[in-house]
C-alpha cells in the first residue's frame, strides 16, 4: 500500500491510476495534513512525497516523519533539480528523489 502527496490533482490521479494498473493500492493526501489522518490509521510500504504542499512544506514533514523512528520509505517527487536540493532530501531522510 503506497501514500501519495500531492496536491496537483491532475498529476495525482495520473501517478495514482498508473500505480494501481501495476496492482498497488495507493491513498491519496492532498495535503500534509491529511498524510497524517491516512499515517494515523493506515501502514504504508512506500510514501511518495511532493515538496511544495498547500499548508506545509514536505521537507518538514520527512523530518518528523524520520524524527519520529518511522522507517517507510520515502520516494521525494519535486520539479527542483539543482544538486544541492537532492542532496539536501537524501540527508534529511529520503530513500530516493525524482
Amino acid at each position: 500500500r503506497f501514500l501519495l502527496v500531492e496536491d496537483n490533482q491532475e498529476l495525482a490521479q495520473t501517478v495514482q491510476s498508473r500505480l494501481t494498473l501495476d496492482g498497488h493500492g495507493v491513498d491519496w493526501a492532498e495535503s500534509l495534513a491529511m498524510a497524517e489522518d491516512h499515517l494515523a490509521v493506515t501502514s504504508y510500504d512506500l510514501i511518495l512525497l511532493d515538496i511544495m504542499l498547500p499548508d506545509g512544506d514536505g521537507r518538514d514533514f520527512l523530518t518528523a516523519h524520520r524524527r519520529a523512528k518511522r522507517d517507510t520509505p520515502v520516494i521525494v517527487m519535486t520539479a527542483r533539480s539543482a544538486v544541492s536540493d537532492r542532496v539536501a532530501l537524501l540527508d534529511t531522510g529520503a530513500d530516493d528523489y525524482v
